[in-house]
């Protein structure tokens, strides 16, 4: 890494070189970057004063590089010395203190099991347990509890859960009259929860309290690893399925739910972040036919895509098991089952993802 301090007319440009890639920083980045505690509270880290009212043309008028800071003088006459890792770290991207997305197939060998007993004990195994789920977007919990609304309990250790029009968590079983197909034995082919929702619900749970037939098993598939397959295979097709806005609606007696995302999302940065799918709930939009055709392509390959054994992990979760994934990156199914051969029971609920990425930081600053 170096520092480049050049002088541009009567003003000063900084530049930062890391590994061969130099980034400019502005006056007006630098000056609402300060760390004095006469401009921040040092508690809350909030400003004490109003960025957006800076002079739009604010300059440097003087800078100095030490061997870890730099110095410099603004044109509206304040100064401040940044420490050089701290800018550093601000130029990276956004969530690089956090794990990357890594995508995987079903034949990739990942060690997602943890002992829910042993997290509770060991301050380094549950980091490493959310570590791992903020890579690959799920874990399994095994030796959990079994009493009705343990899955309560268990999710709070992860962040908050979050209600939804069925509750602070879900019952999963076959029912007579039942408003949702994952309250039938019918087959649920891979899907993304409550799509419907506005925002949709970051993290699933789904805790087996009694799993006695012989089909039911779930089904766990990578939206990253489907997405990148269909854009390598239809780039245009791609294209349509993340800036096409779909219409998805959820109605039953006391509820109608609608809302409006493309099936591929991105994030603010630009870059694919996760999946809304349910082709139980989705509309197709409307668009001049041509387009619609290719829409429809392009859709229908992605649903051939998930039903692709190269991407789907098949287990039966077990009584006292639990899984827990990321619902906007992570697709999950399951295979029909029998009621009358055992009772299959399960409970879900949600939390939010932004509260587990909280967690990891804290706890990764905390407990290292």
């Amino acid at each position: 890494m170096s520092i480049h301090i050049e002088k541009y007319n009567k003003n000063w440009q900084i530049c930062i070189d890391i590994n061969g890639l130099k980034t400019h920083l502005p006056a007006l980045w630098l000056r609402e970057r300060t760390l004095d505690p006469t401009q921040v509270d040092t508690k809350t880290k909030q400003r004490l004063f109003n960025p957006h009212l800076l002079d739009p043309e604010l300059s440097i008028s003087a800078a100095t590089a030490g061997s870890t800071s730099i110095d410099v003088k603004f044109s509206d006459g304040y100064q401040y010395t940044y420490p050089v890792d701290y800018l550093t770290g601000l130029i990276a991207n956004v969530d690089q203190d956090l794990p990357p997305l890594t995508p995987w197939l079903a034949e990739t060998k990942l060690d997602a099991t943890y002992d829910w007993q042993e997290l509770l004990s060991n301050r380094a195994l549950f980091l490493q347990s959310i570590k791992h789920f903020l890579r690959y977007g799920y874990i399994i919990l095994q030796n959990t509890p079994t009493e009705r609304d343990s899955i309560l309990s268990i999710a709070n250790y992860f962040g908050k859960v979050r209600d939804t029009n069925f509750g602070q968590y879900f019952e999963v079983y076959s029912k007579p009259n039942a408003n949702d197909l994952a309250y039938t034995p019918h087959a649920i082919g891979p899907h993304t929860d409550n799509p419907y929702r506005d925002p949709v619900p970051g993290i699933q749970l789904l805790h087996c309290l009694k799993n006695h037939t012989e089909g039911g098993y779930s089904t766990l598939a990578d939206g990253l690893s489907i997405i990148a397959a269909l854009k390598a295979k239809d780039p245009e097709g791609f294209k349509l399925l993340t800036d096409t806005v779909v219409r998805f609606g959820f109605f039953d007696s006391g509820t109608e739910l609608i809302s409006f995302h493309p099936l591929i999302e991105k994030d603010a940065l630009g870059n694919v972040s996760g999946i809304h799918y349910s082709p139980r709930l989705d509309d197709l939009p409307l668009l001049p036919e041509a387009r619609l055709q290719h829409y429809q392509q392009a859709r229908k390959l992605l649903g051939t895509l998930m039903q692709d054994s190269r991407f789907e992990k098949k287990f039966k979760l077990c009584t006292a098991e639990l899984m827990m994934f990321d619902n906007n990156r992570i697709v999950h199914g399951r295979t029909a089952f029998d009621p009358r051969q055992g009772v299959r029971h399960l409970q879900g609920c949600y939390i939010d993802r932004d509260g587990l990425k909280s967690l990891y930081r804290v706890a990764n600053r905390q407990w290292r």
